[in-house]
């Protein structure tokens, strides 16, 4: 008898069930999070030598 109701009060637990919703939701935002940066991260170092060039051919004053 004990072991049943062990189960009842397992299976009314939702703890465990949020925990795994917040795993999942932070698992996808790391995910965009680095698609992201990967889609970005091109542009920025082409950028950054557009940039570097510039200053090294200015006249110092």
């Amino acid at each position: 008898m004990k072991m049943i109701d062990m189960f009842k009060t397992f299976a009314a637990e939702e703890d465990g069930a949020v925990t795994v919703d917040w795993v999942v939701l932070t698992a996808a935002i790391v995910g965009l999070g680095l698609a992201v940066m990967l889609s970005v991260r091109g542009a920025t170092e082409g950028l950054a030598t557009k940039i570097s060039n510039k200053i090294m051919t200015m006249d110092a004053k």
